[in-house]
């Protein structure tokens, strides 16, 4: 009895959540490209610095 009444509020938090969802799409202020360029910027960075730190010879 305690599994369908699980189910039944599991389905109905479903029901309530999905046209929350489906209305949203992309946020307008995540640009991609603007992250992955901020990343790739930030990965060279920390390579630089590993690069500068290492000087073993």
């Amino acid at each position: 009895m305690t599994q369908l009444s699980a189910l039944t509020a599991d389905t109905t938090v479903a029901e309530t959540l999905l046209p929350l969802a489906s209305e949203g799409g992309p946020h307008a202020s995540l640009n991609a490209w603007g992250i992955g360029a901020g990343a790739l910027a930030a990965l060279l960075l920390l390579l630089w610095i590993t690069t500068r730190l290492n000087r073993d010879r």
